[in-house]
């Protein structure tokens, strides 16, 4: 009976190790996940933040040209 219960015992042990160790390996994985994401997210807002200054660009020549078309 001892032999069972340490057995038992033994188990739970391993098991609720193993489990840890699970858990820091999913804090890991959700980090690096986290970190690509922000990369990603920080890519894009260049790219519309240039979309944009373009835009504005445009949007001047066009004010200019009729600017220069009505001659005020």
């Amino acid at each position: 009976m001892k032999k069972i219960m340490l057995s038992l015992i033994a188990i739970m042990c391993l098991a609720g190790f193993s489990s840890l160790s699970f858990a820091e390996d999913m804090g890991k994985t959700k980090d690096e996940m986290k970190g690509e994401m922000k990369g990603k997210m920080k890519a894009k807002k260049s790219k519309m933040k240039a979309k944009h200054n373009e835009m504005k660009g445009e949007m001047k020549e066009i004010k200019d040209e009729t600017k220069g078309a009505t001659g005020k």
